[in-house]
């Protein structure tokens, strides 16, 4: 397992408590990063599996009959039910609840789940037609926005490999050398110092700034070519993410005035993060900024969001229950940790922040500097 028992019993109590304000007597826990969150076991979604949070006693793992063995082996759980793959997992479920002696009790789920589509709902509730549904949206977001020092640690760890990762992409990129050879180089790193072996990030040439969410290519780089390098370490789930960029050859004094720049419109949001600060003001910072200075032409983006456990078996890439734009209404909290980036025709710079009691700290260290390869 990733964290002692007691990291996993004290999540349980803090979730319990918000049953009891809900009068709960089950919850029904099926989105993958909450499964990993509650369990420790990260498991994809090839057929339906879900835990049964009753009020009282240990928490049950409803899932295949195959992923027995792995979810042993990983979870702290001892109770589970485990299905054959020409079982219906839907009636398991249901069959599971009434066994408890909930079938006519109030069960509780989250209304916004991925893996509970309205389908899948209609049949679990004709299958408990006396049950009441209870919504539990946004909960376990809730709960997971502060991090534990545990937590932190792995996250920190995560970090670190992503500092190397960049060194490694840095030295196999170059004129001629691609986007690719890049990104090989970093996933060779990645596995050599424990990371999980889903995704390493998204690596890849362009400008403007639609390259954020660009393609990997072979395509050999030139001189003048921007490298974009988006960095995601992950650790049992847990992921830092890290942007970098690269100037193939020389880099124009107007470019590295823009990274000069860039570098200390975040310097300045970055110095704002503490606990009780308002998300949309460390937001105003760099967007207004960068507004102002011309150096983009609009801001559609966030400019940060939460990390923390996102498994690669969620459809999810990114976890958005807190997002830095202007229009948002919370406050920054102590163990909190975000993906903080910046981006201007080709440049981009982002870090791992950790909201500390007095300020903040950055779990990545990799140089705060446009490269020249």
């Amino acid at each position: 397992m990733l964290f002692p028992i007691d990291e996993y019993e004290t999540r349980v109590k803090r979730v319990r408590e918000q049953m009891a304000t809900r009068e709960l007597d089950v919850l029904i826990i099926d989105q993958s990063e909450f499964l990993a969150y509650l369990t420790g076991f990260l498991i994809s979604e090839n057929m339906y599996r879900a835990c049964l949070l009753p009020r009282d006693g240990e928490p049950i793992m409803i899932l295949r009959a195959v992923d027995l063995g792995p979810f042993t082996e990983n979870s702290w759980l001892s109770r589970s039910v485990a299905f054959a793959d020409w079982e219906d997992p839907v009636q398991v479920l249901a069959d599971t609840i009434r066994s408890l002696g909930c079938g006519k009790g109030r069960v509780g789920l989250d209304e916004d789940s991925y893996c509970m589509p309205l389908s899948r709902f209609k049949r679990l509730a004709a299958q408990l037609p006396d049950a009441r549904f209870v919504d539990f949206s946004g909960v376990m977001a809730e709960l997971r926005a502060r991090k534990s020092a545990r937590e932190i640690a792995v996250l920190r760890r995560a970090a670190g490999i992503g500092d190397l990762g960049i060194d490694a992409a840095l030295r196999a990129s170059g004129e001629g050398r691609s986007a690719r050879d890049a990104a090989a180089a970093v996933y060779q790193v990645f596995m050599q110092e424990g990371a999980d072996a889903a995704r390493a990030g998204i690596i890849t040439a362009g400008v403007g700034n639609a390259f954020l969410h660009g393609g990997l290519t072979k395509q050999p780089l030139a001189k003048g070519d921007i490298l974009h390098m988006e960095l995601l370490p992950y650790i049992d789930g847990y992921g830092a993410r890290l942007m970098r960029s690269a100037v193939i050859g020389e880099i124009d004094p107007r470019r590295s005035q823009l990274a000069r720049r860039l570098i200390e419109i975040q310097d300045r949001q970055l110095e704002a993060m503490m606990p009780g600060a308002s998300a949309a003001d460390v937001d105003a910072l760099a967007r207004d900024a960068m507004l102002a200075d011309g150096l983009r032409p609009d801001y559609p983006n966030i400019t940060g969001y939460s990390l923390g456990c996102y498994p690669a078996h969620t459809p999810r890439t990114s976890d958005f229950s807190r997002i830095f734009l202007p229009t948002v209404d919370w406050t920054l909290e102590e163990g909190m940790v975000f993906h903080m980036y910046v981006s201007a025709d080709g440049l981009a710079l982002s870090e791992t922040v950790l909201v500390t009691a007095t300020g903040h700290e950055c779990l990545t260290r990799a140089p705060r500097q446009i490269f020249q390869v």
